[in-house]
């Protein structure tokens, strides 16, 4: 059996509706994005901040479409929360998942973050000291012992503009969590935009990856973001992103580690671009047929 059959391909509503600045896709209805989503190929999908919040809701609009969720984003603040109330927020989003069917929750650490402030994402990011690190795989670890209860899997989002963003500390927190509780959510676009080779991060740490973001990007406006000292924010605005298949990113070695490691579970496309200026629809079947071409 070909590896292709083990995984299947979603993508995220962030191409048409921006949950940081919703007057990006501001006018696109949820309704128009997981049309969209399935009429360009993908069975699965993201939570975005105009999906229904009422989960039987929801299940129904996907289901009438042939899509189901994948994955959705939390925030954790262990450094700056007790735990305890972290866990409550994470295992309401657990249940809100299992419910729709996903085996995996993607967590970021914003305790700090500077990707929705109005400070350039390169050397303005936090840094944590040794009691920090401490807490917060320690923390991670309970929290992916609550998921694997629900029968689902911790995967943990490295992200610019925030603790984990290099490849060091990406190293360090697989390092320091246990590999059957946290999980890596491999994002080939936040390792490319902070000048970091996907391929070597994914070659050293695939074995603990459980969901991939596959996220191009373009090289001409990372270098800008730099130069002009740009926000996180700003550089979505400026077309830091794209899809797979339009901008630098190599994708063929990515998915070869990947069969060759046989990762089962999802490929995920997600591009936070202006859809004024990139439309939803058109990026969405680029990927897709990128992606088939690679994975035939």
């Amino acid at each position: 059996m070909a590896w292709q059959e083990h995984v299947s391909l979603g993508i995220a509503p962030i191409g048409w509706t921006n949950d940081d600045m919703p007057d990006l896709g501001g006018e696109n209805t949820f309704e128009q994005c997981v049309s969209e989503m399935a009429l360009a190929g993908f069975s699965g999908c993201e939570v975005g901040n105009k999906y229904p919040a009422d989960r039987a809701e929801l299940k129904k609009a996907l289901e009438l479409r042939g899509l189901t969720v994948c994955n959705r984003w939390f925030s954790s603040f262990l450094l700056t929360k007790p735990w305890e109330e972290v866990a409550l927020e994470l295992e309401a989003q657990l249940d809100f998942l299992c419910f729709l069917g996903a085996k995996v929750i993607g967590v970021s650490e914003q305790s700090g973050s500077i990707q929705g402030k109005a400070l350039p994402v390169f050397g303005e990011k936090p840094i944590m000291d040794e009691p920090q690190w401490a807490l917060l795989c320690g923390g991670l670890n309970r929290l992916g012992a609550l998921a694997v209860k629900k029968g689902m899997k911790l995967t943990f989002h490295h992200h610019m503009g925030t603790v984990v963003q290099t490849e060091e500390e990406i190293d360090r927190l697989m390092a320091g969590t246990e590999p059957t509780l946290v999980h890596l959510l491999f994002d080939s676009g936040h390792l490319s935009f902070a000048g970091i080779d996907p391929v070597r991060v994914l070659r050293k740490h695939v074995s603990r990856v459980a969901h991939v973001h596959l996220k191009d990007m373009r090289e001409q406006a990372a270098a800008r973001v730099r130069a002009e000292k740009r926000s996180f924010l700003e550089a979505v605005r400026l077309g830091v992103f794209t899809v797979p298949g339009d901008g630098c990113v190599d994708f063929a070695p990515i998915l070869r580690l990947l069969e060759e490691a046989d990762y089962r579970g999802w490929l995920v496309v997600e591009a936070e671009q202006d859809p004024a200026k990139a439309n939803p629809l058109e990026y969405a079947y680029k990927a897709r047929e990128y992606l088939r071409g690679l994975l035939q």
